[in-house]
């Protein structure tokens, strides 16, 4: 089969392949009743066609999976030695790593020094490797004469106690060579916001919080970015005035299940005109005033992603 299967149930995660001899070999799957976390799929971090980096939102926090196929020159694995990629809450990260170790396998009593890469890669994602609960083989092979191995591996995010060990289904492997690795992430009950801050475009409000934001960026200390951590600092503070300064000026609104983007002042205006005295003129201004409004905002909209284009 090339490509990979579809599901209706299933939201799939792969690389385009920009020839017949250039094919992803790493796909992942997500139930669609995870959709509300939000997985996407980030390519600009990592650009390695056998290596998916997907991230996903839990209780307003970002946290990222990796799925990778290791082919037998170890390219993907070479890959990530040599590419410097910053990434927090890396939760697992899990392979056909094709490597053979006594590390991971006690039927194999030698030790390959391509697992040093591993764990020096495993250990600048602050990962460890991790133990099944059954230490079963994961790679079964039809001949006879070749062993069966354990080369799939899980690297999972050093000192979560709730993250520990995963299990290896055996007997679940039914035409494939591998045998299914499993564990159970547990997902926080995420808190719903019932109100918003909102600033109203092309109001006073908009033009004193640009003003304020402009200020801020004017007198941020940029002199001594000598590292990462510096820049950190820089930005955390930076995040911290805007934050501060849009929770001054904003007002606080309730959050509506079809919450209206294009509404502004006019229509507010108008609207309160019309409840003053219940006039039917007041009430076809207030439509009218509407119905521009909202032409308006779409025709912007499309504009923009006529733009992007």
């Amino acid at each position: 089969m090339v490509g990979v299967a579809n599901h209706p149930n299933w939201l799939i995660f792969s690389r385009a392949s920009e020839s017949a001899n250039d094919f992803s070999r790493a796909v992942i799957y997500v139930n669609i009743k995870l959709s509300l976390l939000c997985f996407s799929l980030y390519k600009d971090i990592i650009n390695h066609k056998d290596i998916l980096l997907v991230l996903f939102f839990n209780n307003n926090d970002i946290f990222w999976l990796i799925n990778i196929y290791s082919d037998s020159s170890h390219s993907a694995l070479k890959y990530l030695k040599n590419t410097e990629a910053n990434i927090h809450n890396l939760l697992i990260m899990t392979s056909d790593f094709n490597i053979q170790d006594s590390l991971w396998d006690p039927l194999f009593s030698h030790y390959s020094t391509i697992s040093d890469d591993l764990l020096i890669v495993a250990d600048s994602f602050n990962l460890d490797l991790s133990s099944p609960t059954n230490q079963v083989l994961t790679k079964y092979l039809d001949n006879v004469n070749d062993s069966n191995l354990v080369i799939d591996l899980m690297f999972l995010c050093s000192g979560l106690s709730k993250l520990n060990n995963y299990l290896i289904y055996s007997d679940w492997h039914l035409t494939s060579d591998h045998a299914p690795l499993t564990i159970t992430i547990l997902i926080i009950e995420e808190s719903v916001n019932s109100t918003k801050h909102l600033i109203i475009k092309d109001s006073k409000e908009e033009v004193a919080f640009i003003k304020d934001v402009t200020i801020s960026i004017k007198n941020l200390n940029t002199s001594n970015l000598s590292d990462i951590t510096s820049l950190d600092n820089v930005v955390d503070e930076f995040t911290n005035k805007v934050k501060s300064t849009g929770e001054k000026i904003s007002k606080i609104i309730n959050i509506m299940r079809y919450f209206k983007s294009w509404w502004n002042e006019d229509c507010s205006r108008d609207l309160v005109n019309y409840r003053l005295l219940k006039n039917l003129e007041d009430w076809k201004t207030f439509w009218r005033m509407v119905k521009n409004t909202k032409h308006t905002f779409l025709d912007l909209k499309i504009q923009e992603i006529a733009n992007k284009k």
